[in-house]
């Protein structure tokens, strides 16, 4: 007989780590809070127009090829995959903004024309931040963080001093110009941290972005969870939608179940994919591994007030990606990460994905999505909301020359109160732990439980940290350990 998994939440880690699973014989079951599955990555459809709630950024094509890869299947056997030109474009004042096109040599001419002399500078940041990519996504982020010997290999004991130092030193050493210092330093918020709480080896980041490019999957990102959704179920798994767990059972050391809609489902194994911190709490206290006050130590990727506006107009002048960073960078970070406030002028992100997709919204419509980092744990109020919603929409009207409010037929706001009422989500975050010197690799959260047999863990706060690339690549690492430690 078949030993029966239970996997808690439908995020991309969690429907990674099932389709491993079932192909490796187990009976895999999913249970899933919400109505829809995907985690942070579901989608809200209104009035024709169709957003992605979570992730927009298609990045690291190569994990995603090599996940699919792993079941004898490619991206492109579920969804069609656009390569953007532009990738994006940062605005940094009235029709002031620096274009970043699909190719090194297109980004090195736009970095030539703002600085000159650089283009030399940025090929050979690049090439380092490939050497590090190598070593980084092709051998140390598929290791479980069991041990720190992991991080030592002959590749990164040459890189040892890229882990002392941090990308932010690395990027004003080498540009002098302020606004492509930013642009350098912007991939690593995707790692949760400041640039200058990030270590340098990170900058593997920046090849991601000019050496890889960006891509939008036809029809949104959602479409990714929809593929993981179908490969999971040709492998066998089952999908049990509005199914809170609400306790984990726990005997004699060894998880034996979960109790769902007060009805208790027995298992010989269980995987959650849900919030780390939020999953302990489903167990006896005897049998949590960290403490409150770890987690409260813990420095956390950032939350976001997100809205999701209908337009009855195309909006001009900005692209499918669209960074605004015409306010103090450092002062927006600072209200993050050292003193968490609300920001008094937030930077913020825009997509346009009717740009490159007419299918998010109807002919001579645009759907647009708006996103300001926040610290987790602020106080969230419908006023704050409209307040900042008032703010960003100002400043978009001004710096692209164009009235935009008066076009606007709906708006939806998500923050930090759903980010834990949909979420479960610690203090609301919305990108999980950041990838800081000291919480990187056997550092982080582990992935099999010290304290409860048969108990394991995947996602955003356990290894190898945030991003959707990630969260693939932890699917299959808690996978490897299921099957490492249970053999069928």
């Amino acid at each position: 007989m078949k030993k029966t998994i239970t996997i808690l939440g439908s995020g991309f880690s969690s429907l990674a780590a099932s389709c491993y699973l079932a192909k490796a014989g187990y009976d895999v079951t999913i249970f899933e809070k919400n109505a829809t599955i995907g985690g942070r990555a579901r989608q809200l459809k209104k009035d024709g127009f169709t957003f992605d709630i979570g992730p927009t950024w298609y990045w690291m094509p190569d994990v995603f090829e090599r996940f699919f890869n792993d079941f004898n299947k490619k991206p492109s056997d579920y969804y069609s995959l656009e390569k953007l030109n532009p990738a994006y474009s940062v605005y940094f004042g009235k029709n002031d903004c620096i274009t970043i096109e699909d190719t090194l040599d297109k980004i090195c001419k736009a970095f030539e024309k703002e600085e000159p002399g650089s283009s030399v500078k940025l090929k050979s940041f690049i090439a380092n931040a490939k050497s590090n990519y190598d070593i980084a996504i092709k051998d140390l982020v598929y290791n479980p963080g069991v041990s720190p010997l992991e991080l030592v290999t002959p590749a990164t004991i040459k890189k040892l001093n890229q882990f002392f130092s941090n990308i932010k030193k690395d990027v004003n050493k080498a540009f002098k110009n302020k606004r492509l210092s930013q642009i350098l330093e912007f991939p690593v918020l995707f790692l949760g941290a400041k640039p200058s709480d990030t270590p340098s080896f990170y900058n593997f980041m920046n090849y991601a972005d000019f050496g890889l490019g960006t891509f939008h999957p036809q029809k949104g990102m959602y479409q990714v969870i929809l593929a993981l959704k179908s490969l999971a179920e040709e492998l066998g798994v089952s999908i049990k939608t509005q199914n809170p767990v609400e306790k984990i059972i726990v005997n004699n050391g060894k998880a034996t179940g979960i109790i769902s809609n007060g009805k208790t489902y027995t298992s010989d194994i269980i995987v959650s994919g849900a919030d780390y911190h939020h999953t302990e709490t489903l167990l006896d206290t005897p049998y949590k591994q960290y403490s409150e006050n770890y987690w409260t130590k813990k420095t956390f990727a950032p939350s976001s007030l997100l809205f999701y506006v209908g337009f009855d107009k195309e909006i001009k002048n900005v692209d499918h990606h669209t960074l605004f960073f015409d306010v103090d960078f450092d002062a927006h970070a600072k209200a993050i990460y050292d003193n968490p406030e609300w920001p008094e002028k937030p930077l913020f992100y825009a997509s346009f994905p009717c740009k490159t997709d007419s299918s998010t919204a109807p002919k001579g419509k645009e759907a647009g999505i708006f996103l300001i980092p926040l610290a987790p744990g602020l106080n969230d109020t419908p006023e704050l909301r409209e307040t900042y919603f008032d703010k960003i929409l100002n400043r978009l009207e001004d710096l692209t020359s164009q009235p935009i409010k008066e076009h606007i037929l709906f708006k939806e706001s998500f923050c930090i109160n759903d980010f834990i009422n949909d979420y479960n989500s610690y203090k609301g975050n919305a990108y999980g732990m950041a990838n800081t010197l000291m919480q990187t690799a056997f550092l982080r959260p582990k992935l099999k439980s010290k304290k409860v047999d048969n108990l394991y863990f995947t996602g955003q706060l356990t290894v190898p940290g945030p991003g959707v690339p990630p969260s693939l690549i932890s699917g299959k690492l808690v996978a490897d350990l299921v099957i490492k430690h249970h053999n069928l």
